[in-house]
């Protein structure tokens, strides 16, 4: 498949330390590719650099084949590249509502962001007037989703989706994710626990200090070499 979002020997540093030694992976249209690792290993650095919120080092960064290497993050997001960080990417003071009038600012109408947001999550739609941070966590992800969603991505980058969540509320919203991909949208996920997504994902890629350890297909070898590249895997 071609490449949608590619990142071709990227490097990047904090405070002079580097913590991507040439990082290669891509995504391609209706892909899911999961970035996986132990904490520390750089994993969230490299979707800030898709974002345009960490800077190259050196290297190269492409979306839909155009070299977009130091592009801030407003270009960025222009061309589709849509970042729901870690910790929940909502407003908690704001109302479901009003999270989601905030997101008008694309574009689209309140109507059609709402329409959207509730058809996808029901449960948003009754969650209306209620102050986001009073949610469970899952459905404060699911605002999240919905928020990230009504920008249109071409590529949507997740941080930590399962994060503080129960297994069956994080399943749930994988399925959302493969629905997602499915409608033509380059997805990249990063997560700490394999299990949490392998069972969507096409490819995975394991980031270890910052170097790519094992990729390919999450199948059952994959599966099997987890444990041992990194703690914390529950594959």
């Amino acid at each position: 498949m071609t490449a949608l979002l590619e990142l071709r020997d990227v490097r990047a540093a904090h405070d002079r330390i580097t913590v991507l030694h040439g990082l290669d992976l891509s995504v391609a249209a209706g892909q899911v590719v999961a970035l996986l690792g132990p904490n520390g290993a750089g994993k969230t650095t490299a979707l800030r650099v898709v974002a345009g919120v960490h800077p190259v080092a050196s290297g190269q960064l492409l979306l839909g084949g155009r070299d977009v290497t130091g592009a801030d993050p407003r270009r960025l997001a222009r061309a589709g590249v849509c970042l729901i960080p870690e910790g929940r990417g909502v407003f908690p003071n704001l109302s479901v509502r009003d999270n989601l009038l905030m997101m008008t600012f694309t574009g689209r109408s309140r109507e059609e962001i709402e329409e959207t947001a509730f058809t996808r999550f029901p449960i948003l739609a009754k969650r209306a007037s209620q102050a986001a941070g009073t949610m469970s966590g899952g459905e404060q992800q699911m605002l999240a989703l919905a928020r990230g969603l009504a920008t249109d991505p071409a590529v949507l980058l997740l941080d930590e989706l399962s994060m503080g969540l129960a297994p069956l509320i994080v399943g749930q919203l994988y399925e959302h994710v493969a629905e997602i991909a499915r409608q033509g949208v380059a997805v990249l996920v990063v997560e700490q626990f394999a299990a949490a997504v392998l069972g969507i994902a096409d490819h995975a890629a394991v980031l270890v200090r910052g170097r790519v350890q094992r990729q390919g297909h999450p199948d059952g070898g994959l599966r099997a070499e987890l444990s041992a590249l990194y703690l914390g895997s529950s594959a």
